[in-house]
């Protein structure tokens, strides 16, 4: 983190990412102009920010100008709830491309205020998507005069921490003991009060996240239900979600699913992330039920997912830090 990032010395260093970073953006734009989606915008505050378990927002109050109803609200950590609502008003095809923020959040891949480029499709399901962003990521690095691999690696989740963790995480049946022996074999450290999700966690985080992407771009997929919150089941294999992340050089860029459409599992999981949040941080964000409510009148099904513009820039660029593709850091 650079100060008087604004010295023209210092900030002459990162033009020529900048200039690749505005070549990703009007390319994204392109992109989806030709595929017949429309560009949506959300507002940023919410009642309910986003409801993973490790995400922290960032809260404000609104003063009602006529004293009658002040209400708090938190800057939204993605746009998704409102989007999920406009798919639910009829719209088949929308991505958004803009601001969201997430506190307690500040290193060299994570920005308190970054880019989110998300993106919806009714009646298909997380394939679909996943053939999505990988034309889309090899138009962003054609654009860039950068190379791609050709052929992408699909890996699951399970053969991912057999490969690399050496452990059937499918086979710990969510128990803590197991997976805290499991670990302990791989040389992953926890604490005694760390949960299943902990474990989970610190298991992806050490043994394998570390080692995606590098021979080729990396779809992670087929998530343990739990850890998907969002997603509805595999056909064929309820222990599995329809999830999928993508990693290129040890960078996680995306997050999507097959949407998760029956309000009433969906509510259940969300009382799940809060009880959660509430036992690992002390506090928790309500739950959004007018998106609920959105559920219950019929969600079509669809598959959507986010991407971080900031970091596939620095995948493109290969930049050591995110304020290397960042036109101003946030300051501190």
């Amino acid at each position: 983190m650079t100060k008087q990032w604004w010295q023209p010395h210092i900030f002459n260093r990162k033009l020529d990412n900048l200039s690749k970073r505005q070549a990703v953006i009007e390319t994204i734009r392109g992109f989806f102009k030709q595929r017949d989606f429309l560009e949506v915008d959300t507002p940023a505050l919410q009642t309910s920010p986003g409801l993973e378990v490790h995400l922290h927002a960032f809260k404000t109050r609104f003063v009602d100008p006529y004293g009658q109803r002040d209400m708090d609200y938190m800057l939204h950590t993605s746009p998704e709830f409102t989007m999920k609502k406009l798919l639910v008003a009829g719209l088949p095809r929308i991505y958004s491309m803009g601001k969201v923020w997430r506190n307690n959040e500040r290193s060299a891949l994570h920005h308190p205020e970054f880019t989110m480029l998300e993106w919806y499709r009714a009646g298909v399901d997380y394939n679909a998507i996943m053939q999505d962003t990988k034309d889309l990521v090899t138009a962003c690095y054609g654009a860039c005069g950068a190379d791609i691999a050709k052929e992408w690696e699909y890996l699951t989740v399970a053969d991912a921490f057999e490969k690399y963790a050496g452990i059937d995480i499918l086979a710990t049946d969510y128990d803590v003991a197991k997976l805290r022996q499991d670990a302990g074999r791989a040389g992953v450290s926890f604490s005694p009060q760390d949960s299943w999700d902990d474990i989970y966690y610190r298991i992806m985080m050490d043994k394998i996240e570390p080692f995606l992407g590098f021979s080729a771009p990396t779809f992670l997929c087929e998530y343990p239900i739990r850890m998907a919150a969002l997603s509805r089941p595999k056909p064929g294999n309820p222990a599995v979600a329809e999830r999928v992340e993508l990693y290129i050089d040890g960078l996680e860029l995306a997050n999507g699913f097959s949407e998760l459409t029956d309000w009433a599992v969906q509510l259940e999981r969300f009382q799940e992330e809060v009880r959660e949040k509430q036992r690992g941080y002390g506090e928790a964000y309500p739950i959004d039920m007018d998106f609920i409510d959105a559920l219950k009148h019929g969600m079509p099904q669809c598959s959507g997912i986010a991407l971080g513009v900031d970091r596939l820039v620095m995948a493109i660029c290969k930049a050591h830090s995110i304020e290397d593709v960042l036109w101003a850091p946030v300051a501190y």
